[in-house]
């Protein structure tokens, strides 16, 4: 079995199984991995929220789930859930407070704000900017949306912006409320999915590897694998238009299960390569918790040790940009991070977008 953590309590319309032609690739060589390197960048701090609520498989009998289906299938015992009056602002905040807390700093300190998210307080103004008045910043900060990928695209924008000097701190938050955006009457798709946040305090360490190998990317092609049709410029909210619930996540499973495996063993296999490192020299792995049928495929694939692949999966779901610095938050607060510890993190899903890197602690 991959590594579990400890319980957070103790803490604070395409052919199933076929990808679109369009991006649909059983050969790989014909879009390579763009990998780079990025030095002189550091983690500083780590921080989460969680909310309360605990809505265990067993709590959605009511709603005509299995219990054991859902653990079979996924991996998935429980998952957070917001409450009502809180929005993904309110988690982030919390996850960016806990963090500068562990960093001994203040709000003063912060240069920019990311936040990665796909379910924002609003479509305008952005979620950085509500949680930049809650922290009371005064530093830019705008929102990345790229669904379960945004927290590694949101880690690599803000190591960017690092190394141009133009910022010393950069706080680097992924937070979504799912459970918002998700089909009580989808069997498929409703029990995966849990509400948190996490955020990472980044500065500029020159005397720091920092990303010894990362790649980002994206095929819109597969856009429709999962996605939320309505609601937005496209297709604008109507009566009509949530009568046909197509303002919730709609997801064709089995294909994006084949993609996630590809995609995550192909981009993890490439930056592994770049960095001129091998598994058994990774001290831990953070995949984004999906489903653990496919961190299980990339794994066996991958032949990485399951002692060092973080799992906290089971006991929050999928809580998209919020699941890798959940997982990282867990594992500083047990103690199983060190500076000089090389950790494999990779982020895949709607968009389709993907994310993967190699970084020093």
């Amino acid at each position: 079995m991959a590594s579990r953590l400890d319980n957070p309590e103790k803490q604070s319309g395409k052919s199933a199984g076929e990808l679109p032609s369009r991006t649909r690739r059983d050969n790989q060589d014909d879009r390579p991995q763009q990998v780079q390197s990025l030095t002189g960048v550091e983690i500083i701090a780590v921080g989460a929220c969680a909310p309360e609520e605990i809505v265990r498989n067993e709590d959605l009998a009511k709603l005509g789930y299995d219990a054991d289906w859902i653990l079979q299938r996924t991996g998935i015992r429980e998952r957070r859930r917001a409450a009502a009056n809180q929005a993904t602002s309110d988690v982030a905040l919390v996850a960016a407070q806990n963090c500068l807390q562990q960093a001994n700093l203040t709000a003063a300190d912060v240069d920019f704000i990311l936040v990665a998210t796909l379910t924002p307080d609003h479509l305008t103004p952005s979620t950085a900017c509500v949680v930049q008045q809650g922290l009371g910043a005064s530093c830019p900060a705008m929102d990345i949306n790229a669904a379960c990928a945004g927290f590694m695209y949101g880690l690599i924008t803000g190591a960017h912006f690092l190394q141009s000097g133009s910022y010393q701190r950069i706080l680097v938050i992924g937070a979504d409320l799912l459970s918002r955006m998700v089909n009580p009457k989808d069997m498929k798709t409703y029990p995966l999915f849990g509400d948190g946040a996490g955020a990472v305090l980044l500065g500029a360490n020159q005397d720091n590897p920092g990303l010894l190998a990362f790649t980002l990317g994206a095929d819109g092609a597969g856009s429709e694998l999962l996605w939320i049709p309505g609601g937005g410029s496209r297709e604008p909210i109507t009566e009509s238009m949530v009568a046909a619930d197509r303002h919730f996540l709609q997801m064709d499973g089995r294909a994006v299960f084949k993609w996630a495996v590809r995609t995550l063993s192909d981009s993890v296999t490439a930056v592994m390569q770049h960095a001129g490192i091998s598994r058994d020299e990774l001290d831990l792995v953070v995949f984004h918790q999906a489903n653990m049928r496919i961190i299980d495929a990339a794994t066996d694939h991958l032949g990485l040790d399951r002692d060092r692949v973080l799992i906290n999966l089971d006991r929050y779901g999928n809580t998209s940009a919020a699941s890798i610095p959940l997982v990282l938050d867990e594992a500083c607060q047990q103690g199983r991070v060190k500076r000089g510890d090389k950790i494999l993190l990779s982020g895949f899903g709607a968009g389709l977008a993907w994310g993967s890197a190699i970084l020093q602690w």
